[in-house]
């Protein structure tokens, strides 16, 4: 399955490569910063964080969020409509959270950290995530080496002998 994988990667184009790198990344920095607020803060940690579907969405993104980037890394077609998923979720459900934040300090919303990164990620995935469907699409059903069954000639096959161990005669 290995070799199917690197066959699979190397079919890409260095773009499509490059942006399921980003992917990862991205949705492993989210996995790890999700992660840390459940243990700092146990299941309720996004207590204040709105209505409960969005408190349980943002405990999932512990779950969510690593399977996203495996499914991508995996080039499962699944994969990019999760991620694609995922990200308008979580981008929507931070700006429903930090509205009243945005309005009172939208000057904030250049900090290189919180929610102009996650919408930018966001964009990003949501921008790439049908393109790169379409490229895995095309190289995970293209006729590469490693997917064909190897061939059996016809003299190797061995036959059962009298006693059923498969001596031959």
């Amino acid at each position: 399955m290995t070799d199917g994988i690197r066959g699979r990667w190397r079919a890409l184009p260095r773009r499509a490569r490059a942006a399921l790198v980003v992917y990862a990344a991205g949705f492993l920095e989210g996995t790890g910063d999700h992660a840390l607020v459940l243990a700092r803060g146990g299941p309720h940690a996004y207590a204040g964080f709105g209505p409960v579907p969005l408190q349980v969405f943002f405990v999932a993104l512990v779950v969510l969020d690593p399977l996203a980037a495996a499914l991508t890394l995996g080039l499962r077609p699944w994969g990019f409509r999760l991620a694609a998923a995922v990200m308008t979720l979580d981008v929507l459900g931070n700006w429903y959270v930090n509205r009243r934040w945005v309005k009172a300090h939208p000057e904030e919303l250049l900090r290189p950290v919180g929610l102009l990164p996650i919408t930018l990620f966001g964009l990003f995935v949501v921008a790439t995530a049908p393109v790169l469907l379409r490229v895995v699409r095309g190289v995970v059903t293209a006729d590469l080496p490693v997917a064909r069954p190897a061939s059996v000639r016809k003299d190797a096959v061995r036959q059962s002998g009298p006693d059923g161990n498969g001596a031959h005669r």
